[in-house]
């Protein structure tokens, strides 16, 4: 089911094509095999205090989040065959399309909410 991810500090909206990612098997596929991540997307990584962009075809916006979703780093259009360190603080990360965090103004400190499309 779709989700949508919104900035309340900003009032954006970060993504309306969320998805939640929860299961091993959904975990190992992740964005592997895409060829573009478009505008509105987003995978949400639960539970994840590190990633990878290993095989990737190109470029991510990640922003981690503290169980309160709150912002705790985000990482602006991270490469293909490169790795995060790890948030120990991070319950989740949210994947994005590059230049997400950008376009919505997304910073450290700021929460984030997700609704679900059914609400």
């Amino acid at each position: 089911m779709p989700i949508k991810i919104i900035n309340e500090t900003k009032n954006t909206l970060v993504a309306e094509k969320a998805v939640l990612v929860e299961t091993f098997l959904m975990r190992i596929k992740g964005l592997l095999g895409r060829k573009k991540f478009l505008k509105g997307e987003a995978l949400i990584l639960k539970p994840c205090n590190s990633i990878h962009t290993f095989f990737m075809k190109f470029p991510i916006d990640v922003v981690f989040l503290d169980k309160n979703n709150r912002v705790i780093k985000t990482i602006i259009c991270l490469k293909p065959f490169r790795f995060t360190p790890v948030y120990f603080k991070a319950n989740l990360a949210i994947e994005l399309p590059c230049g997400t965090i950008q376009a919505t103004l997304t910073q450290p400190n700021d929460f984030l909410r997700t609704v679900s499309l059914s609400e």
